[in-house]
């Protein structure tokens, strides 16, 4: 799942603080209350806006460039990968199956899981000739060693310090690593703490990217950072062991392995749900905007500033597709045949 950065902090040093800012301390308002189960989101004092189907915009928004130059590297176009995917889902009933099971087991639509599939295929990497492919290339990490860390400091040690103390209590790994990420962005993207000067990147690019910029994995191109958040969830749902930083061969072995990682995509897109309803938004019938968290991450984020803006009566009263989930609304109906086509 590849995220584009948002807007970079100033580089300007700042005085370190024990306590939470304002913006992480509304981030912790939202998140006492936790879902205990997959499908049932926190109960919200505002009345629940269901986000209508189709695109809120006529035209599709610009592509990145990062996007172009990856096709251009792979000599072909956004037409050509988007055809391949399509493909793909198509001649594999098994692999449209699985992606069945998996959405049934998290309570969404299996059409989030095909959305994420097609627009990660198109935009950000080739599809290859058959879903065999990932289980060879899963193993050339097994027996890798690396760990997650920022200038030789691994993440699980940097996130002892005091800044982070707010997020222990949380209890989930999805809210935990969600404020980590925020603290990460609030205290110290772009700033010098404790005479330090760290670089205006993500907090994904900064610990969770050990070999090469702009690293997502497998079918659904996930990040460590993104299997980390919903570990928990899956651990619950699907049975499978509990991710950490400490077993980083675990992370890229699940992310890798198509069958699991169609279980973190589905994963991934229930806590997009419920983050977005937790904030009365629910956007569980458009497929476009969970495509668009998927691309981008940071759901929890995203949901409160909606919500703050139609707070503030700014205009803004609903989540907005990007380039990535455009496309997917724009051709949902040629989608949603992919899981009928070929089927009894």
């Amino acid at each position: 799942m590849t995220a584009h950065p948002a807007s970079l902090h100033g580089a300007g040093g700042c005085q370190r603080s024990l306590m939470p800012t304002a913006k992480l301390q509304r981030f912790l308002m939202t998140v006492t209350i936790v879902a205990t189960c997959v499908g049932t989101a926190p109960a919200v004092a505002q009345t629940v806006t269901v986000v209508p189907t189709g695109n809120r915009l006529a035209e599709q928004p610009v592509i990145p460039r990062a996007s172009a130059l990856r096709s251009k590297a792979f000599n072909t176009t956004y037409e050509e990968k988007y055809r391949a995917i399509t493909a793909l889902l198509r001649d594999d009933r098994k692999l449209v199956g699985k992606i069945r099971k998996a959405a049934l087991a998290y309570g969404i639509d299996p059409i989030h899981i095909v959305a994420a599939l097609v627009g990660e295929h198109t935009y950000n990497i080739s599809v290859v000739d058959s879903v065999q492919t990932y289980y060879v290339k899963a193993l050339a990490y097994a027996d890798l060693k690396f760990s997650f860390s920022y200038r030789g400091t691994p993440v699980q040690s940097f996130v002892q310090r005091p800044e982070f103390a707010s997020c222990s209590s949380l209890e989930s790994s999805a809210l935990i690593w969600s404020c980590r990420d925020q603290v990460w962005e609030e205290t110290f993207r772009g700033r010098k703490v404790d005479g330090v000067d760290h670089e205006p990147i993500t907090f994904q690019r900064a610990f969770f990217q050990p070999f090469y910029a702009g690293q997502t994995f497998g079918l659904g191109q996930i990040s460590p950072l993104a299997a980390l958040q919903v570990t928990d969830m899956v651990s619950r749902v699907s049975k499978l062991p509990r991710l950490s930083p400490d077993r980083p061969q675990a992370i890229y072995r699940d992310v890798m392995d198509p069958d699991r990682s169609l279980v973190y995509i589905a994963a991934i897109i229930r806590d997009s749900i419920d983050a977005y309803r937790e904030q009365g938004f629910d956007i569980s019938g458009n497929p476009g905007i969970t495509a668009t968290l998927y691309n981008v991450g940071q759901p929890r984020r995203r949901a409160r500033e909606l919500r703050q803006a139609v707070t503030d009566k700014t205009g803004r009263t609903l989540p907005v597709e990007n380039y990535y989930g455009w496309l997917i609304n724009d051709r949902l109906e040629v989608l949603k045949a992919l899981l009928t086509d070929g089927t009894k």
